[in-house]
């Protein structure tokens, strides 16, 4: 998570230099706009870069609240128990969800949620969502 942090980090601060004018030229390309270069979009005030060669980009289909009592709900690697805990979601926060997949039963429920930005699973069981969540 926290190289994903600081690639994008990275990222934002090229593309914030890339688009600051000089001090000197600031008073001429206030007056006359510059084209953005081929690839980028710009939208109002907003830019956005294009996505990696490679990279997913992942849409948000719903969010789900997670519903444990007075404990963390642990965010896993896999969609089972017997993989490693990489995170963890607190009770009653509103969580994204990309899709849900079959995997181990916890108490009686084999339906995990997989999560867009962290890679992670969580259990069907310990999160209510409003929408049918589309399936991996």
């Amino acid at each position: 998570m926290s190289r994903r942090i600081l690639k994008n980090g990275l990222l934002a601060t090229v593309a914030v230099f890339a688009f600051l004018p000089t001090a000197g030229a600031a008073t001429a390309s206030a007056a006359t706009p510059v084209p953005a270069p081929q690839g980028i979009v710009q939208y109002y005030n907003y830019t956005t870069l294009p996505a990696p060669a490679g990279h997913r980009l992942h849409t948000y289909r719903t969010v789900g609240r997670v519903t444990t009592h007075r404990v963390r709900l642990n965010v896993r690697s896999g969609p089972s128990t017997r993989y490693r805990v990489v995170s963890h979601r607190h009770n009653n926060r509103l969580v994204a969800l990309s899709c849900k997949t079959y995997g181990g039963s916890v108490r009686g429920n084999h339906t995990w949620y997989r999560l867009p930005h962290h890679k992670g699973y969580v259990s069907a069981h310990y999160v209510r969502v409003g929408h049918a969540v589309p399936w991996c």
